[in-house]
């Protein structure tokens, strides 16, 4: 995984190529991606999340993270539009002061270079999915 991009402040910013080379590149027809199953699973001894970009696509990136309770992403800055959503278990979402619960099915959407933090809760019942789809409008040949 390359070292996000810094920038003032030393909150890094992070690009697609931030989660190393992408599973997939997408296709003429159809890219089904199996998330849950694609997500390593996270290692509770570390104190970040597993992370895998699945996805390398026309427009979007796709990438999923694997949380253990305590987990977390501190302040950190996308270069892209982003949308992140839970796929499994609860996470809390920061920014701007305000902290939302992510269960299944929460979507949030961010503009590029929003600070925000993801927080699996140390009481949580087990494991969390995060969906991050950056929105890059790259078109791939």
């Amino acid at each position: 995984m390359k070292e996000p991009l810094n920038t003032p402040g030393d909150i890094p910013v992070n690009r697609p190529d931030t989660f190393g080379e992408s599973a997939l590149k997408d296709s003429d027809q159809m890219t089904v991606l199996a998330v849950p199953d694609m997500t390593p699973a996270p290692d509770p001894a570390r104190s970040r999340p597993s992370v895998i970009r699945l996805l390398q696509g026309d427009g979007a990136n796709v990438i999923s993270f694997g949380f253990a309770p305590g987990q977390d992403l501190p302040d950190h800055k996308a270069a892209h539009p982003i949308t992140v959503q839970c796929l499994s278990g609860a996470l809390d979402f920061t920014c701007g002061g305000e902290t939302v619960r992510m269960a299944p099915g929460t979507v949030i959407h961010l503009r590029e270079h929003v600070v925000h933090a993801v927080t699996c809760p140390a009481d949580a019942p087990g494991d969390a999915v995060l969906l991050l789809t950056m929105l890059t409008g790259e078109r791939h040949q």
